[in-house]
């Protein structure tokens, strides 16, 4: 077996790869984020990871998705806010809501955050943000990290991608990201919902942002209250109020 060589970032241990595969321990949660990476497999849907089961340790095992990470230096390099990179984001969000359109979780299905499945809702990602995404000469690979697939409307993963790609956060955390370019951040969302194809008013999307932002960090509060020890460090690293910040600061944004 190739040398194990731990990756970055993970807010409880992260995880390794060994040759082409990723390890990683799971949650309760796992065996429900793999059914869904093997319909995806299954539908062809090509720009995730594979689910491979579990090794000898226990730990899950998925395929690596190869390519450049931002990993965890800041500020991060300036093609994560090139309008190419926006249009491709939304071009993945978009091929992907359409492959797990028709995903139906197993009936024991458990997501980390406790969402319940019904028609009508997919399965998203609830975390395609740049730090989760690969890319190889330019062109996204696709998203790793789906620990925190659950059921969503389109919309509520669509608004939290865009979060964090037009970007919408807090301007303190987006500055330390390295974008500064606030007044272009109306045309980068009408750019980013054309590409994937939602032709609402903007400041109806950004209405939608602010609802799914406040209540990811309500969300945060809930799971460390109930003992989730990557969520009690996000707590701790003030998360859950640049989220509340980000809200607030969203009431002023100017539509187009």
């Amino acid at each position: 077996m190739s040398e194990e060589q731990r990756l970055p970032g993970g807010n409880t241990g992260g995880a390794v790869r060994i040759g082409g595969t990723v390890r990683r321990v799971p949650g309760r949660w796992t065996p429900s984020v793999h059914a869904l990476l093997r319909h995806l497999e299954e539908v062809g849907f090509d720009r995730a990871p594979r689910a491979l089961g579990f090794d000898e340790f226990g730990r899950e095992v998925l395929s690596y998705l190869p390519g450049e990470v931002v990993g965890a230096a800041r500020p991060w390099p300036g093609w994560v806010h090139s309008d190419d990179a926006l249009r491709q984001i939304a071009g993945w969000l978009r091929a992907f809501h359409a492959a797990v359109a028709s995903f139906v979780p197993p009936p024991d299905a458990v997501w980390r955050e406790g969402q319940t499945w019904r028609p009508g809702l997919i399965v998203g990602h609830n975390d395609a943000a740049p730090y989760n995404a690969a890319w190889a000469g330019g062109r996204l690979v696709g998203f790793f990290d789906w620990d925190l697939a659950a059921p969503v409307t389109p919309e509520w993963d669509l608004a939290f991608t865009a979060f964090g790609w037009v970007p919408l956060h807090a301007r303190h955390v987006v500055r330390a990201e390295g974008f500064t370019a606030f007044a272009d951040r109306p045309r980068r969302a009408r750019l980013f919902l054309d590409a994937y194809g939602w032709d609402g008013p903007v400041g109806q999307f950004i209405d939608i942002v602010r609802e799914r932002v406040s209540a990811s960090a309500q969300g945060i509060r809930r799971t460390a209250a109930a003992g989730d020890p990557a969520y009690q460090q996000m707590i701790e690293h003030g998360i859950d109020v640049a989220l509340e910040t980000a809200v607030k600061e969203l009431a002023d944004f100017p539509d187009a």
